[in-house]
């Protein structure tokens, strides 16, 4: 992984305040591909215990626009769908890995797996796929 590239990503990343209050890291970005992650918060969490899914949502559509982004340059999300398949809790951290499924000039198709990290276990809690255009 071109190290130049993970700190360009860590730069736009640091770029964002709601990223920030998340803090929300990117542990790996190379084209085609990028990983990011958050650190479970009790602030985090609906009345159950479980991750809010508005916290899925966010590391599947940021990772879905960096790993898009990768291939195209500067993106932003045109859709996405998301799938929980189960609850996301007792976690430590959340990590999103995505990945380019097929790209053109201007847009790229992305799939992302959200997984909860516990005890160095991973667990796969939910699963998306979308849209990434180039900006502008």
């Amino acid at each position: 992984m071109p190290a130049d590239m993970l700190t360009q990503g860590q730069h736009i990343l640091s770029q964002q305040p709601f990223s920030a209050i998340l803090n929300a890291r990117l542990d790996a970005f190379a084209p085609g591909s990028a990983e990011l992650s958050v650190p479970v918060a009790p602030a985090l969490l609906q009345q159950h215990g479980f991750v809010h899914g508005g916290v899925l949502s966010y590391l599947a559509d940021n990772a879905l626009t960096f790993a898009g982004g990768s291939v195209l340059g500067d993106s932003v999300t045109s859709e996405f769908k998301i799938n929980y398949l189960r609850p996301a809790k007792d976690a430590e951290r959340l990590l999103a890995v995505a990945t380019v499924v097929g790209s053109g000039k201007t847009q790229a198709v992305c799939r992302c797996d959200i997984f909860v990290l516990r005890g160095g276990e991973r667990t796969l809690c939910a699963a998306a796929q979308g849209t990434i255009r180039k900006a502008g």
